[in-house]
């Protein structure tokens, strides 16, 4: 039987069943007075942040939003999704964050940045809506090296004594719901960032520009997985809209309009954003195939049981020979796919160049990002952070 706890309600106090929160440390912010609670905003001020001061300023107003969350929620059975939420948010790059506070800077704002990290901090939200239910989409069992949402939920559901056959059901029902909340209060958090009216009206049509391009990369994703062919335009026109657009020009964007950007320095923006994002999901595509399971903190064996079209898989496919081809429709989009069958996968990925000349795309598309630098009308401190951010980004084992 689910464990049971007591909930106030408008008609007085009853018990009701609450689901325990999964492997939660004791928090009772239900307990504490409204002059307890820690302060929703604060005033911050710096000069071009780097990336521990960003995780700092967006960590705090993420951890005070939910703790305001929580203070407030009808009733305790919330921090059963909120300590998920929490876990999430912990522990990734927080890349959109740096490039919104990037984009907010390369505007040519200064000084009080409080409104640009709390929109900074939305997009931490909006990105923990889009893993978690592309962990389910994908039926992906991890995630940064922890059980994915759904399995975690799943685990805590008969953790406090639900039924097994219910387990999987469940994890998925309550993954979606925890999705869907994040979503709700990455809107909720950048629409109380004290934005002006005029800015507001400049940043919530590039708000909704990315969460349509998303979707429809996220649609493409679904629609071309499990078919494996060496198509190679159709793969890099997925990675424009599922990774380059969401995860580079998209925040440098929103940044920038929070600081009242001009269109030629959102177009900057767009020429250094998009090349940069092809070549960061690149990247990410190598990795899922011959990364390190201990750095990237999920398995290399995932892309290839799903037979992701990706970049890497369609280039092998169209230089092929006959029996290496017979191979990779023997081994690729197989659930039960072995270590020993991943690594006659790789050498056939080895063999026929793709791994490499996805290498060369990389650098060609770096070299694309860095030199729509040269003529962005950024700040120098900003062209000089997004080049290492660039570098970074694109040579990254993680």
């Amino acid at each position: 039987m689910v464990p049971t706890g007591t909930t106030a309600t408008a008609m007085g106090r009853r018990r009701v069943p609450v689901l325990r929160p999964p492997r939660e440390r004791n928090r009772d912010n239900r307990s504490r007075t409204k002059e307890d609670q820690p302060p929703v905003t604060q005033t911050l001020r710096t000069e071009l942040p780097d990336l521990s001061s960003l995780q700092q300023k967006v960590g705090a107003v993420l951890t005070d939003f939910l703790d305001t969350k929580e203070h407030v929620a009808p009733g305790a059975e919330l921090l059963y999704l909120t300590t998920t939420l929490r876990r999430l948010l912990t522990g990734g790059k927080r890349l959109r964050s740096l490039l919104c506070l990037y984009g907010w800077q390369a505007a040519g704002a200064t000084g009080d940045m409080t409104a640009a990290v709390r929109a900074a901090a939305s997009l931490e939200l909006f990105q923990v809506f889009a893993l978690v239910h592309d962990d389910v989409m994908d039926d992906s069992d991890i995630r940064r090296g922890q059980p994915s949402a759904h399995r975690a939920l799943a685990t805590a559901y008969t953790d406090g004594g639900g039924p097994g056959s219910r387990a999987q059901a469940h994890g998925l029902g309550a993954a979606v719901l925890l999705g869907d909340l994040a979503l709700v209060w990455s809107d909720e958090l950048l629409r109380t960032a004290d934005l002006s009216p005029v800015r507001l009206a400049q940043v919530l049509p590039l708000v909704a520009e990315m969460r349509s391009e998303v979707m429809y990369g996220q649609l493409l994703d679904l629609q071309t997985t499990g078919r494996l062919v060496g198509d190679v335009d159709t793969a890099l026109h997925v990675i424009r809209y599922k990774t380059a657009k969401y995860t580079i020009e998209r925040p440098l964007h929103i940044g920038a309009a929070v600081a009242g950007a001009t269109p030629p320095v959102l177009d900057a923006c767009t020429a250094f954003g998009i090349p940069l994002g092809e070549a960061f999901q690149l990247r990410d595509d190598l990795l899922g195939v011959f990364g390190d399971p201990a750095k990237t903190g999920k398995p290399v064996l995932d892309d290839l049981r799903e037979s992701k079209a990706t970049v890497l898989m369609a280039l092998a496919v169209q230089r092929a020979s006959t029996a290496e081809l017979k191979t990779l429709r023997e081994f690729v989009g197989r659930s039960d796919l072995k270590e020993e069958h991943a690594a006659a996968v790789r050498t056939i990925l080895n063999s026929t160049g793709a791994r490499q000349t996805v290498e060369e795309m990389i650098a060609t598309r770096r070299a694309a990002a860095l030199a729509a630098l040269d003529n962005a009308p950024f700040p120098g401190s900003v062209t000089a952070s997004l080049r290492r951010l660039a570098l970074d980004a694109t040579a990254r084992q993680t």
